[in-house]
């Protein structure tokens, strides 16, 4: 093996050098990986478990926890949901609409340079979520479909798909994957699902992997890269607490999914370096997991909800 691998190396090394376009041999073993079938549904749920197993060791679901069986409605559906039915639904229509209206592109971009191509899926997905996650704190219609997602009084892995179906069928950062796929862009759209898939459960869990790094003064510098580029759970966390009086919470803020870098940008930013105390929502009725899922077909039956009306 050590032959190979040297070769392909040096090979590297001399086209990079060089300025010249790297061959595809340099590329096989990746292109390998990426067409194993199922190979995304393999990822998500192998980080899925990991952070969670993680969580779980660390007593988060054990007696001191205070999810309620609602919230296990909540996110377990919620989750099931997202990835058996809404997602490959949005896919399968968005191949149908574009072969009725594109059918010359089916592939089109298929030629493209893999992780070029794959930053350009990347950004363009994490970029719209952004705007629809901010909006969705801004139009009060949208908000009632994101809400189930602020309402979790403590954090964990699967809080990061608590949101209502019809929220989901409207992302459009969804959309966009069906629609690279469509135009030739399947191991882009992988790439991305993995990665992001990788950065948004980690902001979410209570494992809290950024902890360390606040820790010790040597990693302070490194710390301050990160948490300008991607989301962290101290960024990630800020945006689930309760009230921004604690001067930690930023639920009007700190929007990114994947890229931090949009919430710099935008100046929704807020960084401190600790988590809330207290997650949730203000005047909670604590509203059923059916209203919570499936509003406006169902609405809360609890006096004074958003979600009543």
């Amino acid at each position: 093996m050590k032959a190979p691998l040297s070769k392909d190396f040096f090979s590297t090394i001399f086209f990079i050098k060089n300025g010249l376009d790297l061959p595809q041999f340099v590329f096989v073993r990746e292109m390998a990986i990426l067409d194993i079938k199922y190979l995304d549904v393999y990822a998500v749920f192998s980080i899925l478990i990991i952070f969670g197993s993680i969580e779980a060791f660390g007593g988060l679901y054990g007696k001191n926890s205070i999810r309620s069986r609602n919230d296990w409605y909540v996110e377990l559906l919620s989750t099931f949901q997202l990835f058996v039915f809404i997602k490959p639904i949005i896919f399968i229509t968005t191949t149908f609409l574009f072969i009725k209206l594109l059918p010359q592109y089916r592939n089109a971009f298929s030629g493209l340079t893999l992780w070029s191509s794959a930053l350009f899926v990347l950004i363009g997905d994490d970029l719209l979520q952004y705007w629809y996650h901010r909006k969705a704190h801004e139009w009060p219609w949208l908000w009632k479909l994101h809400r189930p997602h602020h309402s979790s009084r403590e954090m964990g892995v699967l809080v990061s798909y608590r949101n209502a179906v019809l929220y989901y069928v409207l992302m459009p950062n969804i959309w966009w994957l069906g629609m690279a796929t469509y135009f030739g862009l399947y191991r882009e759209m992988i790439i991305a699902i993995i990665l992001k898939q990788l950065i948004v459960t980690g902001a979410h869990s209570e494992a809290r992997w950024d902890a360390f790094l606040y820790k010790y003064k040597t990693l302070s510098p490194l710390a301050w890269v990160i948490e300008r580029f991607i989301s962290t759970p101290a960024t990630h966390f800020a945006h689930h607490g309760k009230s921004p009086k604690d001067g930690i919470s930023n639920p009007n803020g700190n929007y990114s999914n994947m890229f931090f870098l949009w919430d710099v940008i935008f100046r929704t930013a807020r960084i401190t370096r600790k988590y809330p105390e207290i997650y949730g929502i203000a005047d909670d009725p604590d509203d059923s997991w059916r209203s919570h899922l499936y509003y406006p077909f169902v609405k809360s039956d609890k006096t004074g909800s958003e979600i009543a009306v």
